[in-house]
């Protein structure tokens, strides 16, 4: 028993053991696959394979009269409910009464992006946030929504606010809608990148240089950010769909 008991251990540790080694990249459970695809790339497929699971095995066969009735104690159904409900109700108050429409897309990047966060803070998973590839990604789709969903609202028309109040302030008002619009994206993308990246390498060092007692700490600071920076990229993506829908509807 003794044995198993150190081997195990000893699985347990070794993403910090080779951390603290000094190696160039830090461990991870999927340089034991015989894959080439980037962990990741692997770590978000993960994550949102592991988000459609959970999902199908909590609501499937469930008829919409059984979803009335909250389930006793904590379950995943009611944690998933808290989460859409603390949502719906921060999109109403940001965007209006229509905020429900654009729920789906935004508890999606919420929850995702949370899941996300909160994976790097296993010993031996890559938080997927922590690559541009991943946060550029997720912006871009913001960026593509926020202006699908004006021109769905209002047409056409949707555009005329890039051309500022009055029609001889166009040539001024058009790149500097352009610039602000093209700053979005970008912005989203590096706020999530840097605060994780930052957070998770704090976090990994102290767990390779004290692997016990110490690091808890930095993983309650790390559970903290990984929810705040997933709570600030969805609200400012309420805004932006706000901005555009609220600016045409005064028209």
């Amino acid at each position: 028993m003794s044995g198993w008991a150190g081997g195990i251990l000893g699985v347990l540790l070794l993403p910090a053991t080779a951390l603290a080694a000094g190696g160039h990249e830090a461990f991870s459970w999927f340089q034991l696959l015989p894959l080439h695809v980037p962990q990741y790339v692997l770590s978000a497929i993960m994550i949102a394979v592991l988000l459609v699971a959970v999902s199908v095995f909590t609501f499937a066969g469930k008829k919409p009269a059984d979803l009335v009735i909250p389930e006793p104690g904590f379950t995943l159904r009611n944690l998933f409910e808290l989460i859409l409900s603390f949502l719906v109700n921060l999109a109403e108050d940001i965007i209006g009464h229509k905020a429900k429409q654009y729920v789906p897309l935004l508890a999606t990047c919420f929850i995702f992006i949370l899941f996300m966060n909160l994976l790097g803070l296993i010993p031996g998973f890559v938080p997927p946030t922590d690559k541009m590839n991943i946060t550029v990604g997720l912006a871009v789709v913001i960026f593509l929504s926020t202006h699908y969903y004006g021109v769905k609202e209002h047409g056409i028309a949707y555009f005329k606010h890039f051309l500022g109040p009055v029609w001889w302030m166009a040539p001024i008002m058009l790149p500097i809608e352009i610039v602000s619009h093209l700053a979005r994206p970008l912005s989203l993308s590096l706020r999530l990148f840097g605060n994780i990246t930052g957070d998770h390498l704090v976090v990994a060092i102290f767990l390779g240089l004290v692997p016990f007692v110490v690091p808890s700490i930095f993983y309650g600071l790390g559970v903290f950010v990984s929810f705040m920076q997933a709570f600030i990229f969805t609200v400012l993506s309420m805004i932006y769909i706000s901005g555009a829908v609220a600016h045409e509807e005064e028209h």
